[in-house]
C-alpha cells in the first residue's frame, strides 16, 4: 500500500517548530547579578536592618529577633551619620563580641561593642550607658580609622580614644585594618570571611 506523502510545506513548519524548541530549551535564564559588599570604610552599607538580623541569626540563634532587628536598625542611622560603611560595622562587632556573646574581658552590660580601650585585666574596656552610645562610639571609632583630623565629627564625641587614633592609625578599608586595629595578623582576614558571608546570605 502506498505510503501517504508529507507536504514540503508541512515538513518544513515542522522543522522550524522543531529548531525554535530546541533553540529556547537551550537558552541559558538569566542569573540576577550577586550582591557585592564594599570593603571601603567610607561607604555607605547596603545591607538593610532585616538582613543584618538575619544575618546575624546566622551566628547566634538564640537572641531575640526584633532586639537584634532595633540593634541593626542603630547602626545603620550611626554609621549614616558619619558616613561609615554600617556593613562593614556591623560585622565587626560580630568579630569583637562573638555575636553579642562577649566571654572576654569586655562585659555585655558595658554596650562595648568593638572591644574599644580593652587591653587586659587592669584596662578591660570602656564602659557606655545605651547600646546607642556604645554604637555610636564604634562609629566614631572607625571614623577616626578612615580619616584625617580636619574632618569633623556629626554627632558629639563619645569616644574616649578617638584623637588618639588620628595622631597614630589610619585605614581607608577592611584590608587596611590587619595590624591596625588590632594586633592580630589574621584580623582583616576574619572580617573578610564575615563579609563574604553576608554577601552569601543575601545572594541565596
Amino acid at each position: 500500500m502506498k505510503q501517504p506523502e508529507i507536504n514540503f510545506v508541512t515538513q518544513a513548519s515542522l522543522l522550524i517548530l522543531l529548531s525554535l524548541f530546541v533553540l529556547f530549551s537551550c537558552k541559558s535564564v538569566p542569573t540576577k547579578p550577586k550582591e557585592i559588599l564594599s570593603r571601603r570604610l567610607l561607604d555607605t552599607g547596603k545591607l538593610s536592618a532585616v538582613q543584618l538580623a538575619d544575618f546575624f541569626l546566622t551566628g547566634n540563634p538564640d537572641i531575640d529577633y526584633e532586639e537584634i532587628l532595633d540593634f541593626a536598625d542603630i547602626y545603620i542611622t550611626e554609621a549614616a551619620a558619619e558616613n561609615i560603611n554600617s556593613d562593614i560595622a556591623f560585622a565587626q562587632m560580630c568579630l569583637e563580641t562573638g555575636f553579642l556573646r562577649f566571654g572576654g574581658l569586655v562585659q555585655p552590660e558595658w554596650h562595648n561593642y568593638c572591644g574599644l580601650g580593652a587591653i587586659n585585666t587592669e584596662q578591660p574596656g570602656c564602659i557606655f550607658e545605651t547600646p546607642q552610645l556604645g554604637v555610636r562610639a564604634h562609629i566614631q571609632h572607625l571614623q577616626a580609622y578612615a580619616t584625617t583630623a580636619e574632618i569633623e565629627l556629626n554627632n558629639e564625641l563619645v569616644d574616649p580614644r578617638y584623637s588618639w587614633v588620628h595622631k597614630t592609625k589610619f585605614a581607608r578599608t577592611v584590608g587596611d585594618m590587619a595590624l591596625s586595629w588590632a594586633a592580630d595578623p589574621e584580623y582583616a582576614c576574619k572580617l573578610e570571611k564575615l563579609l563574604e558571608r553576608m554577601e552569601e546570605s543575601i545572594n541565596r
